[in-house]
């Protein structure tokens, strides 16, 4: 089989080719397509993926190229993780807003909003390119904002798009471990959307185990949930929230703690990653593997620095011990493609096509809830319905997500202004319309959205 990676100079790609090398199982991946463009990540990762695969006999063959169509013809995957205007883009998406005193992170709040104005009109010709070359294929959605991305995907593709985010299962796991319980006998009440959702029960053999978790001073007090939120706020809610509702939970304080570092998540990571690719470029074999270990390991220890009680881009050492979060993300992509290509069953939480799941969302809307995934594709579970405070938070950001989607397809400035004024971390006409001017102003790729409409 062959699998293509869009955005294969990204950091996330050892962490797929190291998950592929595990695989026993048959069919497997036998080819591995690279595409980005950027040749000199390309190169990059390739020497790291060759290391990797030294002495390994078998190991799925890795082909670069800049050129989309080779890359995707015929493949019976596809890995999106494409960043459209680079981390330069990410860090005008964080201080455009902060600028104007408003939340500056990559997926929630405004910054999330231009990311997938920019993002949507080049994810849009992928799925046609893979409509074309690749009718068969299924695409794993891993770029952000992911549940956005996958639902514009989808106006093509259809259910063959689906996103991923390794923080529902991630939680999972983690309590688990905290817990001392097999995480294969674990199974997730969880609804939502992408990096907006919230974890009602954790069975266990049939058993909630979440109040038992919630009454544990020193375990809640130890899991990352419980770190960023506070033991007080998940036993007032009585579950626990993904990690991003941090940014509408404590809004103020995540704004002031972003504002008074001495740099953005965006720039810590433009700063890291320009110094990686450099240095990697005069490496080969270990030399070059060991700077990408490096590199992820501080990328991973210094993650919401801000919700932590750190300064981004500081390490914390209390949680540099975790797994990062991207090895995450490729132990949930491969289990899919298992499910599909062998039939070999599974239940995880993905973005997917909501259907009758969720009553009080549109049938089409992308949501992030259990499925169960075989041979015929991916099954959403039945949940019970959330929580009117959860219903409306919901509600309105999955209408910015709309409005955002309609935008970036029709080059809509009414619709954009809508999108930015909505969105509850925003929640101002006037403030929105200077969101989105200040985005148009400072980052080519949305001014290009709206080139036809501007006055």
């Amino acid at each position: 089989m062959k699998l293509t990676v869009l955005g294969g100079g990204g950091f996330r790609v050892p962490y797929v080719y190291q998950a592929l090398l595990r695989d026993q199982g048959s069919p497997r991946i036998e080819e591995v397509w690279l595409q980005d463009a950027d040749a000199g990540r390309l190169d990059a990762m390739a020497a790291v993926l060759a290391r990797i695969a030294e002495g390994r006999p078998g190991a799925p063959k890795v082909f670069t190229t800049t050129d989309l169509d080779p890359a995707v013809e015929g493949a019976d995957f596809v890995f999106a993780a494409v960043r459209v205007g680079g981390l330069a883009g990410r860090v005008c998406d964080e201080r455009v807003a902060l600028d104007l005193n408003v939340l500056g992170q990559e997926t929630t709040g405004p910054g999330g909003l231009a990311f997938g104005l920019r993002t949507i009109p080049v994810m849009l010709d992928i799925a046609r390119r893979v409509r074309d070359l690749a009718p068969s294929a299924y695409v794993i959605n891993f770029t952000n904002p992911a549940g956005m991305i996958t639902e514009a995907m989808q106006s093509v593709l259809g259910e063959r798009v689906l996103g991923i985010c390794d923080t529902p299962s991630g939680l999972g796991t983690r309590v688990a471990a905290s817990l001392g319980l097999d995480p294969a006998r674990i199974r997730l009440d969880y609804v939502g959307l992408n990096h907006l959702g919230w974890m009602r029960r954790i069975l266990h053999d049939g058993v909630d185990v979440l109040p038992r978790l919630l009454a544990d001073d020193d375990r809640l007090g130890a899991l990352e949930e419980g770190v960023v939120f506070g033991r007080e706020w998940l036993r007032d809610l009585g579950m626990i929230p993904n990690e991003y509702l941090y940014y509408y939970y404590f809004n103020r304080e995540a704004v002031r703690s972003i504002l008074d570092a001495p740099q953005t998540r965006g720039e810590f990571l433009a700063a890291q990653q320009a110094a990686f690719y450099e240095r990697v470029a005069a490496a080969s074999g270990d030399a070059a593997m060991e700077l990408w270990r490096e590199t992820v390991a501080a990328r991973s220890a210094s993650y919401m620095a801000e919700a932590k009680g750190a300064e981004t881009g500081q390490a914390l050492d209390d949680h540099a011990a975790l797994d990062p979060v991207d090895e995450g993300y490729a132990g949930v992509a491969l289990a899919v493609m298992a499910a599909i290509s062998r039939n070999e069953r599974a239940g995880m939480i993905l973005n997917v096509r909501n259907g009758s799941t969720i009553a009080a969302l549109p049938e089409d809307a992308v949501v992030e809830v259990p499925v169960t995934v075989d041979a015929n594709g991916v099954h959403p579970l039945t949940v019970s319905p959330p929580d009117l405070h959860q219903t409306g938070l919901m509600q309105q950001v999955k209408a910015v997500e709309r409005l955002t989607i309609s935008a970036a397809v029709n080059g809509s400035r009414g619709d954009a202004v809508k999108a930015f004024a909505l969105h509850p971390l925003v929640d101002s006409a006037s403030l929105g319309r200077r969101l989105l001017d200040g985005y148009i102003d400072r980052i080519p790729e949305v001014a290009s959205v709206f080139a036809a409409s501007r006055p």
